[in-house]
């Protein structure tokens, strides 16, 4: 009898470690990463059918903007801080001087299950986040190249608002005091005193 409440418990156990990681894969807020991307790809489906398609260039021109624009207040006021916990902003203060303000959630023991990101919704913030604003400055270089200057307004457009949110949130990422020109020095000479201490190693 005994070792059948054994067999239980190792049964529960389990069954705890399995919800857990089906709860950190679970998707929390379906709308919230639904126009995490919509407002975003609907710009670049629209920039593309329109320059291969062709149409009334006044209508794509109007409506990629209208999309641009919602798409940079929706990650920047809601998406960044319901699926990931972050969060900024520009404040001014009394003396009439500009402010950016970067914040991160952090993860307590005691924060409730329902307010932490989950892996899922992380990669999906993410991943939308970072190659959207390299797809515009695709979109960028080609334009430049095909000498379709007319759109050069909108493609700068997407990139200087999506690009926007993607610095505001790296900085949340990293620290707002954290100067990223220095991290990034940081970084490469880790990596050229490693390769430096492997090739010495195997001379």
């Amino acid at each position: 009898m005994k070792l059948d409440s054994n067999d239980d418990d190792d049964v529960s156990l389990f069954d705890a470690e399995e919800d857990s990681a089906t709860r950190k894969n679970k998707i929390k807020h379906p709308v919230a990463s639904f126009f995490h991307l919509f407002f975003r790809v609907t710009a670049i489906l629209v920039y593309l059918f329109c320059g291969l398609v062709g149409g009334s260039f006044i209508a794509c021109m109007v409506t990629i903007i209208l999309l641009l624009s919602c798409d940079f207040w929706t990650v920047k006021n809601i998406t960044g801080r319901l699926m990931v916990g972050l969060r900024w902003w520009n404040q001014v203060d009394d003396d009439g001087k500009s402010h950016w303000v970067f914040e991160s959630r952090k993860a307590s023991g005691n924060q409730s299950s329902a307010s932490r990101s989950s892996n899922a919704e992380s990669r999906i913030f993410w991943l939308g986040l970072i190659i959207c604003p390299v797809i515009w400055v695709i979109f960028a270089f080609s334009t430049l190249i095909s000498f379709k200057i007319k759109w050069l307004a909108v493609v700068i457009l997407g990139v200087v608002l999506q690009g926007a949110n993607l610095y505001g949130y790296v900085r949340c990422k990293v620290g707002a005091k954290t100067n990223l020109k220095n991290m990034a020095t940081n970084y490469f000479g880790r990596q050229f005193l490693k390769q430096a201490f492997t090739k010495q190693e195997e001379s």
